[in-house]
């Protein structure tokens, strides 16, 4: 756990410590994607030993995907659903609208002591966030403030993060502005992309949650302000971000492709054809070179070797600015199914001097 000051307590007449023990609290849980339904799965699984109540799940409606553009489900309602758990699904809680006043009505009926949010997607305004006696309390996959905003796992890996980490807050109408409950960290390894930080993080995240559920008043009392100097905002991710642009570095361009795999992936063009760049090996500084950016200056069985642009650094150790390289070891082509650098070395596919570029190429 990282430490963290105390700032403001919440501002509310009740107290847990008021409570008798054996009154389980009324949780609402809010969440959508698989990185809450890991989180809502363990909520169930521990009630008991939290001596918490889980007595609605609020998630998104659900939204036609697929090529069958069919009605799919949440991976928080499907969780729900197993475990007989009430579902709600407001398409919006503000107060201008019917719809909004209809859903503020429905979470007051609940009766919450606390609503615990994790990548719901919806925006709770002031008037939801004051519904539970004990507020709402947000799984944020960031150690903020470093990371605020809709991507935090994502732009950690592009930015090139040592670390990251989960951290509980208090929400308030802010983006990811409120104060800070538990801080718990992690490395991020050389082979973590977006999927497997995801991964550990949404494990990390329920973790973090039973801790502080299990006394809630003492994190509450201990809440820390973040220092908004420190703040950096994650922006959705757009596909157009996929794109690879060779005269980058070598280390920027390995940190997009680990910090866009599963989606949107970084891509390349090659004859005019997309080529997804799968993996690729971690940059190795002592492999330089004058070719321009883009070209494939070999390829080999273990990965085909591409020039990159220059790289800051790699500029140390050198009078001027190095280009350096990049190793590719997986790839798809456009229709064609995932290959190793040897598969497109035996497919004769690729061959040295070829050149990778821009779709505007």
């Amino acid at each position: 756990m990282t430490t963290i000051a105390p700032a403001s307590k919440l501002s509310s007449s009740s107290s847990l410590a008021d409570t008798t023990s054996s009154t389980p609290l009324r949780v609402v849980f809010a969440g959508t994607p698989e990185f809450a339904a890991v989180s809502l799965e363990s909520l169930i699984a521990q009630q008991q030993a939290l001596n918490i109540e889980i007595v609605a799940v609020y998630t998104q409606p659900d939204r036609k995907a697929g090529r069958g553009q069919k009605l799919a489900t949440s991976a928080v309602k499907q969780v729900a659903l197993a475990h007989d758990i009430v579902v709600e699904q407001p398409p919006t809680f503000k107060k201008s609208s019917t719809e909004g006043m209809a859903a503020r009505q429905t979470l007051h009926s609940y009766q919450p002591d606390v609503m615990i949010v994790a990548a719901y997607g919806l925006i709770l305004p002031a008037g939801v966030l004051t519904i539970p006696t004990y507020g709402c309390l947000n799984i944020h996959a960031s150690l903020l403030p470093r990371w605020r905003g809709a991507a935090p796992i994502h732009r950690a890996l592009l930015a090139g993060d040592s670390e990251t980490g989960i951290t509980i807050m208090q929400m308030d109408q802010g983006l990811d502005t409120g104060d800070m409950l538990y801080k718990v960290s992690a490395p991020i390894t050389a082979d973590d992309t977006a999927a497997s930080l995801h991964d550990k993080m949404a494990t990390l995240g329920a973790d973090a949650i039973g801790t502080v559920l299990k006394d809630l008043a003492h994190y509450q009392a201990q809440a820390a302000a973040q220092d908004d100097s420190q703040a950096n905002y994650a922006e959705k991710l757009v596909k157009t971000e996929g794109e690879i642009d060779w005269a980058q570095s070598a280390t920027m361009i390995e940190r997009q492709i680990r910090g866009l795999t599963p989606w949107p992936g970084a891509y390349t063009f090659f004859n005019g054809q997309r080529v997804k760049i799968l993996a690729s090996l971690p940059v190795n500084p002592s492999q330089q070179t004058e070719l321009p950016a883009g070209t494939i200056i070999s390829v080999g069985r273990k990965a085909i070797l591409v020039a990159c642009g220059k790289d800051d650094s790699l500029a140390a150790s050198h009078t001027e600015q190095a280009s350096g390289t990049l190793a590719i070891t997986h790839l798809q082509f456009a229709g064609g199914k995932p290959m190793t650098a040897e598969q497109v070395c035996h497919g004769n596919q690729l061959n040295d001097g070829d050149q990778f570029t821009k779709e505007s190429n």
